[in-house]
């Protein structure tokens, strides 16, 4: 059986999506975002303290690129995932672990507009260059789906996979604080890969980390 250890809004979203999508038997434990992962009992799931954490056949992993590669590997190689020595494989490799790019910066504007209670401990300049930097994450998934050649439906010619998932939950999550209007492509991308059921059931129930649908700039002028 298959453990997922997660909390609603944070990385480990992802890798619910892709588990929905596989149709794999799994269980669902869900936390809260606080100090409850710092306990000892969670630290042997995952060492630093960070969702997501899977438990599969007795053995434990974290880090969100690994386990979409390990899972896709094992249920779905040449469907969600795309087998070594296929023309997409590269590729699929590389916007896998793209969404960890825009995660960072992500975490990094969490921080900042959530985390940090006090004012006087948030950063206007820090929360204005990450949401710059996000919308350079953005700027290359356009380039992607809008090449001079050809437009893609999906991040690889072959078809959906499990790099629309994993960038899919990263712009889910970035776009609380860096919106998607000037990026047409990226926006019929975002649509299209949201209406799927999987990334439906991944959302979450109740409480998340975000209050807002959108986090402008703090101060606001």
């Amino acid at each position: 059986m298959i453990t997922l250890h997660h909390c609603p809004q944070t990385r480990s979203m992802r890798t619910l999506w892709l588990l929905n999508e596989l149709e794999v038997p799994f269980q669902l434990r869900s936390y809260p975002f606080d100090k409850t992962l710092r306990n000892s009992e969670f630290l042997t799931l995952s060492p630093a303290g960070r969702v997501p954490a899977l438990e599969i056949d007795g053995e434990r992993m974290f880090e969100t690129g690994a386990i979409t590669q390990y899972l896709c590997e094992r249920y779905s190689p040449d469907g969600l995932g795309r087998s070594a020595g296929t023309p997409d494989r590269m590729s699929w490799l590389v916007w896998v672990h793209f969404a960890e790019t825009i995660s960072q910066h992500t975490a990094a504007l969490t921080q900042q507009h959530v985390a940090l209670y006090d004012d006087h401990m948030r950063s206007p300049i820090v929360m204005k260059l990450e949401a710059a930097r996000v919308a350079k994450c953005y700027a290359a998934i356009e380039a992607r789906l809008s090449t001079p050649i050809e437009k893609r439906d999906y991040l690889l010619t072959s078809g959906f996979s499990a790099a629309d998932v994993s960038v899919g939950q990263a712009v889910y999550m970035a776009r609380h604080f860096a919106g998607l209007d000037a990026f047409p492509a990226l926006q019929e991308w975002y649509a299209r890969i949201t209406a799927r059921p999987a990334f439906e059931a991944a959302l979450p129930q109740g409480d998340g980390i975000y209050e807002r649908d959108f986090y402008p700039p703090w101060p606001i002028e």
